[in-house]
């Protein structure tokens, strides 16, 4: 009996540093959005360098921090790129050896953009073009894991999608729209004016003459909320006035309502010293056209800065016309226009 705990005893004293040195580590995952996850497996690199788990922490990974970096940052020997840089293991940035971590395929990915329809991304078609050549776009240039989502004129200037859709290497990103966009049908856009009708403008309208890319983002930025700009900016060639100079299309100081529909301008009443002089765009416009006035002489916008009698007299408001030659003079009868 003594014999028999004895034994039991030294073969419990045997197999206690087996235990001691027994490690439960786990496969760690890296997960994304748009493709499969990564798995680390400890067992296999731990195997690999005899289970000295300093050779990893904390001098690659810091397990107090858990971050996460890019590929291109492996490249550069940060994190798993400590060891796989070609010297020790396969690198990183071989780009035959990317389904070595990254199994499965990888998923298309949409876009959603506020006032138009989403876009995807389908990485089959793209892979199937390039030969399966995945750092053509995960280069560290076009697509860093770290920039976020760009605007299209960020595209055109070679941003993500625009390295290659530049109308060279692929179409360009400037293009039509509705290559990314499917089923876009861009909306009609009404711009809210104080003091005057809402002018309307017809995407319909203006693609049936003319391409997505005349437009934009030349002259229109692709958002919601850009700037507007005043009539005076649109004769100087801004906005709607890029085409809209009078020879291209209507000048955009002709006939108000073209754009403004069912506008009438209403009489004007200045008050003065001597009296309210009354300017009536009905019995002037029976004579002279919007653009005779607007903007050379007088501005589009409530507040303008009014002139003197001095200063009519000397050519200015008013007195454009009211020169005796063309109208009645300004120096004239006060009573034409300031009713006592």
């Amino acid at each position: 009996m003594q014999l028999r705990l004895t034994l039991l005893a030294f073969l419990f004293l045997l197999a206690t540093p087996l235990f001691s040195q027994a490690k439960e580590t786990k496969d760690v995952q890296f997960k994304f959005d748009n493709a499969d996850p990564v798995v680390f497996s400890h067992d296999i690199h731990l195997k690999q360098y005899n289970n000295n788990c300093r050779i990893c922490h904390n001098a690659i990974f810091d397990l107090r921090k858990r971050r996460h970096f890019t590929m291109a940052e492996m490249e550069k020997t940060k994190s798993c790129g400590a060891c796989h840089s070609g010297v020790k293991t396969f690198s990183v940035a071989d780009e035959k050896s990317c389904d070595r971590c990254h199994k499965g395929k990888p998923r298309n990915i949409t876009y959603k953009v506020k006032g138009a329809t989403d876009a995807a991304f389908s990485h089959n078609s793209h892979l199937k073009s390039l030969g399966g050549k995945c750092k053509s776009c995960h280069n560290g240039k076009v697509i860093t894991g770290k920039e976020g989502r760009v605007t299209m004129a960020q595209m055109e200037k070679g941003k993500t999608c625009g390295a290659c859709h530049n109308g060279s290497k692929a179409f360009t990103v400037a293009g039509n729209c509705g290559n990314c966009h499917k089923g876009m049908t861009p909306k009609e856009l009404t711009f809210k004016t104080k003091g005057i009708s809402a002018a309307s403008f017809s995407h319909k309208v203006h693609t049936g003459m003319f391409s997505c890319k005349d437009c934009h983002t030349k002259v229109f930025p692709y958002k919601a909320g850009a700037k507007h700009f005043t009539m005076e900016d649109m004769e100087k060639g801004k906005s709607c006035g890029a085409c809209h100079n009078g020879k291209e299309a209507f000048s955009s100081s002709s006939d108000c309502d073209k754009c403004h529909k069912g506008f009438k301008p209403g009489n004007i009443t200045f008050k003065t010293d001597s009296g309210d002089a009354t300017f009536s765009h009905d019995f002037h416009l029976g004579m002279y056209k919007c653009i005779d006035c607007h903007t050379k002489v007088f501005p589009y916008k409530a507040g303008a800065k009014h002139a003197t009698m001095g200063q009519m007299e000397n050519g200015a408001s008013c007195g454009a016309c009211h020169n005796a030659k063309d109208a009645f003079s300004v120096a004239g009868d006060c009573e034409k226009c300031h009713k006592m």
